[in-house]
């Protein structure tokens, strides 16, 4: 076990003095860094020995503080059922080994960043959501509240092999939401999530990306300029401590933070198996509110956005004010009612339509009488219509006939 991991289990050592040389100049007293709490302490340890979602963790952290959960794991001691099996034990025994928490805190903190932990002010209630899978802590790079930027928030997930259509809406929709006030949340992937980002961040609006890395590393390399922007503009965060890397189950773990940390998640391309899906089904599970962002039928990339559709489990959205209207405050975020142009012709009176209804479309038109039969109505009823269409440009005499007027 490294010295620090020890410190942790026992606590600091005492300070050691060092006696002046007779006759020296007293040296300046070195002014002593501020030490982190034992519980963030504890805890940035913990996001060391468990993975991101550790269930089996979770539990015992609802029954005992962080420092005896450390110190139980160091004694290779457990509570009672139900809690880490002696398998489980034995590997968080294996991690805790070489532990250097502090150096960690350090390294996050000379990058612009910090680690929050339940009870911090700046931590989001909403994460409690996720109950025993709770994050033990967040490391977070960027300026901003998370709290408070994750209170009008939404997620937007999909494809990383997306299509030029996904990318496109998924662009243009999250730079209305950020218009709109709406912190857009992804994860920082190739494909719809950089699109996302990308369309938060050319309108000036934050946005946040959940990484299933460490926060100092760049993954996917190909967003490296991408992620360094968020982290300037918005916040990255991870459970992961720094120098983390990705593995296939973190990216899966990862999407229940995304989930629970906004008001809705919106998936805008997704395959039959697509990762995507896998935060839509947390989000639903959590209450959340689930959108998804049809596609041509003929494309596979949104047969898993319509199969989540169609099981009633997802709510079509085509723009920024569909998606605030289901996330947003009541009678405040309203959507636009859709409807048609409005034509002149539906702005005639009933008789009138029936009789411009029963003008002919040929150059010769229709006598009087003819109309009369054709509408149903007497002829000095139609005579009486057909001046006032011819008013309003509809119609137009010619001779004893009545007949459409062309419009170019």
């Amino acid at each position: 076990m490294s010295r620090t991991a020890n410190d942790l289990a026992h606590g600091p050592p005492a300070a050691a003095g060092t006696a002046p040389r007779p006759g020296a100049p007293p040296e300046p007293t070195p002014q002593p860094q501020p030490q982190p709490e034992p519980e963030r302490l504890a805890r940035a340890a913990l996001s060391r020995i468990g993975e991101p979602g550790d269930a089996a963790l979770g539990r015992w952290l609802a029954r005992a503080d962080a420092l005896a959960v450390v110190r139980a794991i160091r004694d290779g001691t457990a509570p009672g059922r139900p809690g880490p099996d002696d398998a489980r034990l034995a590997a968080y025994r294996a991690r805790l080994t070489g532990l250097d928490p502090v150096a960690d805190l350090e390294r996050v903190r000379v990058a612009g960043g910090r680690f929050i932990i339940p009870g911090d002010t700046e931590w989001p209630s909403q994460l409690d959501d996720l109950g025993e899978s709770r994050p033990t802590g967040l490391w977070v790079v960027g300026t901003g509240s998370l709290r408070l930027l994750a209170l009008r928030s939404v997620a937007v997930v999909g494809a990383r092999a997306c299509t030029a259509y996904g990318a496109h809406v998924a662009g243009d929709l999250a730079a209305q939401l950020a218009e709109r006030g709406w912190v857009v949340v992804s994860g920082g992937a190739y494909g719809i999530d950089a699109a996302a980002h990308r369309g938060a961040l050319a309108v000036g609006g934050p946005t946040v990306a959940v990484l299933a890395c460490g926060v100092d590393v760049a993954y996917p390399r190909g967003n490296t300029g991408l992620i360094r922007r968020i982290g300037e503009q918005g916040l990255l965060l991870s459970e992961l401590p720094p120098g983390e890397h990705p593995t296939r189950f973190r990216f899966v773990l990862r999407n229940r933070v995304i989930a629970a940390l906004t008001r809705g998640t919106v998936v805008v391309e997704a395959a039959l198996r697509s990762g995507a899906l896998s935060t839509a089904r947390r989000a639903r599970d959590l209450n959340r509110h689930t959108m998804g962002v049809p596609g041509p039928v003929t494309s596979e990339l949104s047969a898993g956005v319509h199969a989540l559709i169609r099981s009633g489990a997802a709510t079509v959205v085509t723009d920024a004010a569909e998606v605030a209207e289901l996330i947003g405050a009541i009678g405040d975020d309203l959507a636009p009612q859709r409807s048609g142009p409005v034509l002149p012709r539906d702005l005639l009176e009933p008789a009138a339509a029936r009789v411009l209804e029963a003008v002919p479309a040929t150059p010769d038109g229709a006598p009087v009488e003819r109309l009369a039969r054709q509408s149903g109505l007497p002829p000095d009823e139609v005579l009486q219509r057909l001046y006032e269409l011819g008013s309003l440009g509809h119609v137009e005499r010619h001779g004893a006939h009545w007949r459409l007027v062309r419009r170019r």
